[in-house]
């Protein structure tokens, strides 16, 4: 099972919102450069947050979107449901479904399963809020900022950012200065 792209960008856009709530508007385009989301992706992912009313807009040089409710009151259920629908693992689950639909239904074995599962994928949606992902984001810890590599902590990243180029540098130049920064292109 995976999450749209629709799904994911949306909730990332809805994070961002939820960070400034209480500040005043935020842009979408202040949104995509901070997120690296295409700006008119968000354009459409807005729309339905806006009709459900999680979100409301002000025109104007400062203006933009901003959370109509507090983001601790904001569960990443309802974010989903409005952008794709209800959740629901396999098509007889779904709200549209008619009884006998499929022809399998009456010997369905794993139709519990499935239901077990959309049952559990709801609760931790619905149990989580914006809030909650702002709050975790901010605990855990983060990679670098871009262009900067912190000395002697590269061995806690997967993958070290450190172009090949600067392996060049002599050991000591390395160890007595506390940040590395990347060539400008």
């Amino acid at each position: 099972m995976r999450i749209s792209s629709r799904a994911h960008y949306g909730l990332r856009m809805m994070t961002e919102l939820g960070k400034a709530y209480g500040q005043g508007p935020l842009s979408l385009t202040e949104i995509a450069r901070t997120e690296h989301l295409p700006l008119a992706y968000l354009e459409q992912l807005v729309a339905p947050l806006r009709r459900g009313g999680l979100v409301e807009g002000t025109r104007g040089v400062h203006g933009g979107y901003r959370l109509t409710r507090d983001p601790a009151v904001v569960s990443v259920r309802e974010i989903i449901e409005l952008l794709e629908g209800k959740v629901a693992p396999v098509e007889c689950l779904t709200d549209t479904y008619l009884p006998g639909g499929c022809v399998r239904e009456p010997d369905c074995h794993s139709r519990s399963l499935w239901g077990r599962l959309q049952a559990a994928v709801n609760g931790v949606l619905g149990g989580t809020t914006l809030q909650d992902l702002i709050s975790e984001a901010a605990a855990a810890p983060t990679l670098p900022e871009p262009g900067l590599i912190p000395v002697g902590s590269l061995a806690r990243f997967r993958r070290p950012t450190v172009p090949a180029r600067q392996h060049q540098r002599s050991a000591t130049a390395v160890a007595a200065s506390p940040v590395l920064r990347r060539p400008s292109l």
